[in-house]
């Protein structure tokens, strides 16, 4: 007989992010930037920009946290911050040529990581996969 957990859906896409994740943290870490600052730069790839607010909720980090460490990228040159055309006590973050370049590579390897981890599912089930976890997420967002 199995036990809570072992059928719980909370604990199984903790514990699947979990160890899915933490085999592409070595891979980040190597690079010379911090998880916080690939979630961040990664968040921000093909986007022209994102509020703090909107990087916090994809990074699942607090607002003060968030913005701390965009000063920090802002100060290695990997971001840029300007205040949003429609309200200007919103900050727009946005990667930079620098920031581009140091994420690009990281980029490539998440995909292949990704496509290796699915691997086993195939490419239907990843999709499927893909498409729950996104209703899943949709539906429990509140603004």
């Amino acid at each position: 007989m199995g036990g809570f957990v072992d059928d719980y859906l909370a604990y199984l896409l903790a514990r699947a992010s979990h160890l899915i994740s933490s085999e592409f943290h070595a891979v980040v870490q190597a690079s010379g930037i911090s998880l916080m600052e690939w979630r961040v730069m990664a968040s921000l790839s093909g986007k022209d920009s994102l509020s703090i607010n909107e990087l916090a909720s994809i990074v699942l980090a607090k607002q003060p946290t968030v913005t701390k460490l965009v000063g920090r990228m802002q100060e290695a040159g990997w971001v840029e911050r300007c205040d949003a055309a429609y309200d200007k006590r919103q900050s727009l973050v946005s990667l930079t040529a620098a920031g581009r370049r140091k994420v690009q590579p990281l980029l490539k390897q998440a995909k292949a990581h990704e496509a290796q981890v699915v691997s086993a599912l195939g490419e239907d089930a990843a999709h499927q996969l893909k498409l729950m976890l996104e209703l899943m997420i949709a539906a429990h967002i509140s603004d």
